[in-house]
């Protein structure tokens, strides 16, 4: 049992960082809801309530995570999965970063309205010494949980790991606002500004929920354009520059060249267009052309899709 949950939790691996990173975000915001409703707090419930959302997020970036894993490992080719979803899961990478970060920019919405609701029908009193003690933990813990997986992801290099990188960040950065809030709230009372009080947690709670909404719309914009299959600029220039050589070197007519980024995944296509009176040649040469074509497109990877096709009519190509 003991051998059991270093490799379930295991920090080198993309899904042992998430397995981690589930159970932190579990914990926190299982204190937040709580200690939000002791202190009377719409700001800390919050925080638990965009863990809470987080975390099921987070588990759907597992499952995708594991199930790309899966598909691209050659002994489990032929199994029922693979031969169900033979085009692999790499698809579902963009939705779930997608959907993730709808979520947190409508949960955010939420708050927003709820806590201008509050300000404009006069604020909110909230017990500051809980919430006090509940911000300078969830200061340490999240930055602590930020710090080390954003040092995983280096070594790693998962979309996934990156975006719960920046909902840790996010979270820290909640945290060190309200603590910084709730204090000056405690160091106001009994002064002319005693009347600011009720106001903290719901003008608080507003700047925040316009950073969360604002933060994860980059997410949101490469999810779409994968899910969109729109090319990216680089890997597009990278393969008409190696197809236009070539087509240079091997003297044939033309190229049609078919792009895509689906979250770790590139797809793929060339068709060559060859002049129908080329010598023949054999398919074991044809092979090493291909060969050489996906070595300068670069090093093989599992994450990528790749045709190479040859054909002298221009139909086939389009």
């Amino acid at each position: 049992m003991a051998s059991v949950a270093p490799r379930f939790f295991d920090p080198h691996t993309e899904q042992g960082v998430l397995r981690l990173s589930i159970a932190g975000t579990l914990v926190m915001a299982a204190m937040a809801v709580g200690f939000g409703l002791y202190a009377n707090s719409s700001l800390i419930i919050f925080d638990g309530i965009y863990g809470l959302i987080d975390v099921v997020m987070t588990w759907l970036s597992l499952l995708v995570a594991r199930l790309i894993a899966q598909s691209t490992n050659t002994d489990t080719l032929q199994s029922r999965l693979n031969q169900r979803f033979s085009m692999g899961f790499w698809h579902l990478e963009p939705i779930v970063l997608g959907v993730s970060g709808t979520l947190m920019i409508g949960a955010a919405l939420y708050a927003f309205v709820n806590a201008v609701d509050a300000l404009t029908s006069g604020g909110r009193l909230i017990a500051l010494g809980p919430a006090i003690t509940f911000g300078l933990i969830s200061l340490l813990a999240e930055g602590a949980l930020a710090a080390f997986v954003l040092r995983a992801n280096r070594r790693i290099g998962s979309d996934f790991i990156a975006l719960d990188a920046k909902n840790w960040i996010i979270a820290a950065s909640m945290s060190a606002c309200y603590l910084l809030a709730f204090v000056g709230g405690a160091l106001v009372r009994g002064t002319p500004l005693d009347w600011i009080g009720p106001y903290i947690d719901p003008g608080i709670l507003a700047v925040v929920c316009l950073f969360v909404m604002v933060a994860p719309l980059g997410t949101v914009r490469q999810a779409l354009a994968g899910i969109l299959l729109v090319a990216p600029q680089e890997l597009r220039s990278h393969v008409d520059t190696v197809a236009r050589d070539v087509v240079a070197r091997h003297g044939f007519l033309d190229y049609r060249s078919y792009v895509a980024q689906v979250g770790r995944g590139e797809q793929i296509e060339l068709f060559f267009v060859v002049r129908a009176d080329d010598p023949p040649r054999a398919l074991a040469e044809w092979d090493r052309l291909r060969d050489e074509i996906g070595d300068l497109l670069g090093e093989e990877s599992p994450d990528r899709w790749l045709t190479i096709m040859f054909t002298t009519d221009l139909e086939w190509a389009v």
